[in-house]
């Protein structure tokens, strides 16, 4: 996940570097004009390198002149390789906290070995005491994360700019019930890539003609994907593709409003890139303590018989049922915040949502002989696991039927 950078930090890197280049020309000045040239060339590129990798802004290159944006899509562009999502100018940031700089996530040496993930160890899962943005404590007020240890105060989330309008309600209702609240790290599934996997998928978005923070229609959404298709195979999408486009579509647009948002096709985007350049391992180390303990509840509760295994059509419904979305709930005064507890009844395990699967789905005896173990049930599962982070009502990765 992202870490937090504040602006006084990243001001301050942003000085060191100009002292440091003040220094070095005054040094420069002093030299022939010839080797001045050289060594400015390569010190022009050795800081471009330096500020591309630690600070979140894009140094321009020297070339022939490119086509002006406009301001807002500048700033558009800038916002989504930022990951800040959404930030209208006619936002009133007065008496408000200065909004979080997010510092894209790493890749590490290790990442694609098998992650240690026990079915019979049980992780203890608490949430942190004191509010992330303020770091006071005040136990009653504090909402959690349901991803991961954070927790906040309403007002706080206010002040940030991150609850507005119906969304206070929505966080006071859900964030101490069965269903939880996703907080702004864990809701925006664009923060999970690299930035080379967002300087990849923002070069998709512009040679596709995507315009950010816009709507996307069917007819969008299904260009869009022919065109990435044909990018990528170098052949027509195929029609039975294309209806799983539009099943996907349809997931993305839970209240058929004829469009999708344009965070909720980002969120979906995302983690089609996490699932086309990162082996599974890597995926399994994106998991919290939180979701890697609601995976086990899962698990076991398939696990009748207790022999470490569940069919294929089991891990199946519990890719269409509990690890999508979850419904909403009647709030419970007597949930603590730190509670993973069992869970809701609208989950695969539970053997009214178990019948109702079998029936909208197809099963077969081969699927349900096909024994899946805990590894396989995670491997199998991890994608749409992380795809349910969001808060958002839509599905952002509609499992194959």
């Amino acid at each position: 996940m992202g870490v937090l950078m504040s602006r006084r930090q990243t001001v301050e890197k942003v000085q060191k570097v100009s002292l440091a280049v003040s220094a070095f020309k005054d040094g420069l000045r002093e030299q022939p004009s010839t080797r001045r040239r050289a060594e400015a060339g390569t010190l022009h590129g050795q800081i471009s390198t330096w500020l591309h990798i630690h600070l979140p802004i894009t140094i321009p290159s020297a070339g022939p002149s490119q086509p002006e944006e406009s301001s807002a899509g500048k700033a558009a562009w800038e916002r989504l390789r930022d990951g800040r999502g959404v930030e209208p100018e006619e936002f009133d940031r007065a008496n408000r906290f200065t909004p979080p700089a997010f510092i894209r996530p790493k890749r590490e040496l290790h990442d694609d070995e098998p992650p240690d993930i026990s079915l019979e160890q049980r992780e203890q899962v608490l949430n942190d005491e004191m509010c992330e943005i303020c770091e006071v404590w005040t136990a009653e007020s504090l909402f959690p994360c349901r991803i991961c240890s954070r927790v906040y105060h309403d007002g706080c989330l206010r002040r940030m700019g991150y609850l507005q309008n119906d969304s206070a309600v929505e966080v006071t209702e859900t964030a101490h019930t069965e269903t939880g609240w996703s907080c702004y790290y864990c809701d925006n599934l664009n923060l999970l890539l690299t930035e080379e996997e967002m300087y990849s998928l923002m070069e998709t978005l512009r040679n596709c003609k995507i315009i950010p923070e816009t709507c996307l229609t069917l007819d969008d959404f299904l260009h869009y994907k022919h065109l990435v298709h044909k990018q990528q195979f170098e052949q027509p999408m195929a029609e039975a593709q294309e209806e799983q486009a539009t099943l996907q579509f349809s997931a993305l647009d839970p209240d058929k409003k004829g469009h999708i948002e344009w965070q909720d096709f980002l969120s979906h985007e995302s983690i089609q890139l996490l699932q086309k350049l990162r082996p599974q391992n890597a995926l399994l180390r994106l998991l919290t303590a939180k979701e890697r303990e609601r995976a086990r509840a899962t698990f076991l509760a398939l696990d009748q018989d207790s022999d470490g295994f569940i069919g294929e059509g089991e891990c199946r419904r519990a890719r269409h049922g509990w690890f999508r979305k979850h419904q909403k709930e009647t709030p419970s005064c007597n949930v603590s915040i730190s509670h993973v507890g069992p869970m809701s009844e609208s989950s695969p395990a539970s053997s009214g949502s178990s019948k109702s699967q079998e029936k909208t789905l197809p099963s077969t005896e081969q699927e349900e002989a096909r024994p899946i173990d805990w590894p396989g049930f995670l491997r199998e599962n991890v994608a749409y696991i992380l795809a349910a982070r969001p808060n958002s009502a839509a599905l952002h990765l509609q499992p194959p039927a």
